[in-house]
């Protein structure tokens, strides 16, 4: 483990109180968290799927069930001051947490990736007239992607201070022009966004698969939640400031790819704002839209890394940052369809979190309590539940592997006493 003097990111540590931000900053912070493309992907095919009034229910549904699970790990991330992989400790054992850390590790890193060249390739191919394909990237984009890459990797690296500022930036921007375009789009349509539904939906699904689409595009990400989380003033601000920010930021991301479906055929904002001729504000919505959930996952994935590793969460951040921004139009290409299944395997990790600390809430009150090295239920819980996640083809993904990873942790519990 990482020990580091004046640690303002309090890696290995609890949050002091001195260390806490802000109702606001905080605010802002896990709004920026959910300005996430994949969640404009999922308004895209709710969209497709769904009447308004289905779209409109599948959004609260889901918003409810995911603000129940980062809001818990919100409030649990706030009332102790630690990171997930800390607290991962308490759960999984102190090399049982290298798992879980791993596992976000490089999910995060992965999209820290995907972002960079979500970002370059659409500006080198606008801005530049390039043509990007699969096989063949001209140099100027790959300028673009070191470009980016530096900028976003230099955010997570001088921490959550960086990040406040970031989000302080970002957050006004995307949501305010985002919002103008959207209702621009609107306006210029041939009838109303109710009437687009009605006429552009082919009922493909329910509002209970839209909802599990809507949990999906977001639970892996969110279960990163108490890396930020723990910032607030105490558990209540922690779980209520993820509740709200979350569904607002992930209603915004859904209506913002439900309005480039309908009206230009696309799943992002950014294609919106093209057809409107707004292109420099598009580059500006879609630079700061990928850094505020670029920084975050490159923090998270330092702190992860930083855990299994024993350096200082800013080398690892470095170190991340590097391989993301090398790797990134590969895994633009290739590695999408791998991170969606990886994400699946996420969840169980919060849900064992989450079981853990309220069967166990003086464990996490204290620094002196026993650690086991490896506790092999949660190990074999995050194992099982996302094969199950990923194999089983009912109900919603995300929750059938936290329901088989929670039972197999009681089991062991239960086993052990």
């Amino acid at each position: 483990m990482a020990n580091i003097n004046n640690d303002a990111d309090f890696t290995s540590g609890r949050v002091t109180k001195e260390g806490r931000k802000s109702n606001l900053s905080m605010f802002m912070v896990m709004l920026g968290f959910t300005f996430f493309s994949a969640s404009m992907w999922a308004g895209q095919n709710l969209a497709k799927g769904l009447d308004f009034a289905g779209f409109i229910g599948a959004i609260i549904l889901g918003g409810i069930i995911l603000g129940a699970y980062t809001g818990t790990l919100g409030y649990i991330g706030a009332e102790t001051g630690l990171t997930l992989d800390m607290l991962a400790h308490r759960s999984f054992g102190r090399k049982g947490s290298w798992l879980p850390s791993a596992m976000i590790s490089f999910t995060q890193m992965g999209w820290f990736g995907v972002g960079l060249a979500m970002f370059a390739i659409p500006v080198a191919q606008e801005l530049f007239g390039l043509e990007v394909t699969p096989d063949h990237m001209p140099p100027l984009g790959y300028i673009l992607v070191v470009i980016a890459g530096i900028l976003m990797t230099a955010s997570a690296y001088f921490g959550i201070k960086s990040l406040t500022i970031i989000s302080y930036i970002a957050v006004p921007l995307v949501g305010i022009l985002g919002t103008i375009a959207m209702i621009m789009a609107v306006h210029r349509g041939d009838s109303t966004l109710i009437e687009q539904f009605a006429s552009t939906n082919d009922g493909s699904l329910t509002i209970i698969a839209g909802a599990g689409l809507v949990i999906g595009s977001f639970v892996s990400g969110g279960t990163a939640t108490p890396n930020f989380a723990r910032f607030s003033k105490n558990g209540k601000i922690g779980f209520w400031v993820t509740v709200v920010a979350f569904f607002l930021g992930n209603s915004l991301m859904f209506f913002f790819g439900a309005v480039s479906s309908i009206y230009v055929g696309g799943n992002d904002i950014f294609e919106v704002m093209l057809n409107l001729n707004l292109f420099w504000f598009a580059v500006i919505v879609l630079g700061f839209n990928i850094w505020t959930t670029n920084d975050n996952a490159l923090y998270s994935s330092g702190l992860g890394l930083s855990n299994i590793f024993g350096f200082s969460k800013k080398t690892m951040v470095l170190v991340a940052g590097i391989i993301g921004t090398i790797s990134a139009v590969w895994l633009y290409w290739n590695f999408c369809g791998w991170l969606n299944v990886l994400n699946c395997t996420l969840p169980p990790i919060g849900a064992i979190l989450i079981i853990s600390y309220f069967m166990n809430r003086n464990d996490y009150k204290s620094d002196n309590v026993k650690i086991d090295t490896v506790n092999w239920a949660a190990v074999i819980g995050v194992v099982l539940g996302a094969v199950v996640a990923n194999l089983l083809h009912w109900g919603i993904a995300s929750i059938n592997g936290m329901v088989v990873a929670v039972i197999c942790y009681l089991i062991g519990h239960y086993i052990k006493k």
